[in-house]
């Protein structure tokens, strides 16, 4: 399911647990076809920096791709104010990057209805990571998908 959401053409990725390095992996596949990208803060470094613009997403310019940083961090006034940017670009990709981790407690929020997949890494004291992929509909589980790597 992975490799699905790296070939995506248009679509809302949520990315929790500040996983970094899928958000980069995510990115780098999008921006390596073309695609530019307006983002509001990049916490990683990324392979292809000609194609992507840092600013405001009111700007007003069209984009392949948007990277919204933090959403469910901010105030709820806010947020309402990005979900409705959301909608209004479905025909777009959307990565939404969350240090914070979100699994089930997602589903208390109303952009559960907004995103196509969600991916939650948590890094286990087990010595293992764990990466959980959802695939929803109008805010309902469709598919699930989990990774575990051991170290």
């Amino acid at each position: 399911m992975l490799k699905r959401i790296a070939n995506l053409k248009t679509g809302v990725v949520l990315v929790s647990g500040d996983a970094k390095k899928l958000a980069r992996i995510f990115l780098n596949a999008w921006l390596s076809r073309g695609d530019t990208f307006l983002v509001e803060y990049l916490p990683f470094e990324v392979n292809y920096p000609e194609n992507v613009f840092i600013g405001n997403i009111e700007e007003g310019v069209e984009f392949d791709g948007y990277l919204i940083y933090s959403l469910l961090s901010r105030p709820k006034i806010e947020r309402k104010k990005y979900y409705s940017f959301i909608t209004a670009h479905r025909d777009r990709l959307i990565l939404i990057y969350e240090p914070r981790y979100f699994k089930d407690s997602l589903f208390k929020y109303d952009i559960k209805e907004l995103i196509d997949y969600l991916v939650s890494y948590k890094r286990e004291t087990m010595g293992m990571d764990r990466v959980d992929v959802y695939r929803l509909e109008k805010g309902r589980v469709i598919e699930k998908k989990s990774y575990v790597r051991r170290f």
